[in-house]
């Protein structure tokens, strides 16, 4: 099967696996409180993912200034990006009755970004090989169910209806292929490093997962809550990192 394919169906699916989260929470408000343990594991997976292979990879034969720098890079770009579209979410909306809500199409604009910026990564995985690419779409479709919850839940919280909901996330799900697609294709024909890229993606790894760990597993109502949400946290880390081994002895 072309690469390309692969990078088309896999983005696909990936972008398919992160609904399911949302389409729970259609089904029944009641499994919204599963988002706090599906973003332990997330967190987990996507932890291992940048820590046990992108940066590997990313390090193998370059400079490691030069990966560090595009690592923080990456982490800084993630936090303006999300503090721009918290403060825009915030901005004059509860002071101003006539003021029109800006939150519904933020939602929107905040997915579509994510899962853009999801298919890049997907991309940086594939230019790898295909093992790497799957260990990464696996991560971030992870990452983008508890996500999706809240996306959901937000949207049904503003009366949006349950129909529209699930068209509105099920197209912004394209632009993650649309952007793994774009990028695999503009980076398999061009002759430059990869490692900065891949120092990138794993910068937005390291942050989504750190800001995502420590609120989830501090939030937790009981000293029980936290162990659970620590444990399933390490079964994320655990399941990446049998599959990193599995797919690099399947590929060689």
């Amino acid at each position: 099967m072309p690469i390309v394919l692969q990078v088309f169906l896999w983005s696909l699916a990936g972008g398919l696996i992160s609904l399911i989260g949302g389409i729970i929470l259609l089904a029944s408000k009641k499994h919204a409180s599963l988002a706090e343990y599906a973003t332990a594991f997330a967190a987990g997976a996507l932890l291992a993912a940048a820590l046990l292979d992108m940066l590997p990879e990313a390090l193998e034969n370059n400079d490691a200034k030069l990966v560090a720098t595009f690592m923080l890079a990456g982490i800084i770009i993630f936090f303006l990006l999300e503090l721009f579209l918290g403060w825009f979410h915030r901005h004059r909306h509860h002071d101003n009755k006539s003021f029109v809500d800006p939150v519904v199409p933020m939602i929107i604009l905040g997915d579509v970004i994510h899962n853009f910026i999801d298919g890049i990564a997907i991309a940086a995985g594939f230019l790898i090989s295909p093992a790497t690419g799957v260990i990464v779409t696996l991560a971030v479709a992870a990452h983008e169910i508890p996500r999706e919850i809240g996306s959901f839940g937000l949207l049904l919280h503003k009366k949006i209806d349950r129909k529209k909901v699930l068209i509105i996330n099920l197209l912004s799900t394209f632009a993650t292929v649309l952007a793994a697609i774009t990028f695999f294709v503009v980076g398999d024909n061009l002759d430059i490093s990869f490692s900065p890229l891949l120092g990138l993606v794993t910068g937005f790894f390291i942050y989504i997962a750190a800001s995502d760990i420590i609120p989830s597993i501090h939030s937790g109502k009981s000293q029980k809550t936290k162990i659970i949400k620590t444990l399933i946290m390490f079964l994320g880390i655990a399941i990446v990192y049998f599959a990193i081994l599995g797919l690099d002895q399947f590929t060689h």
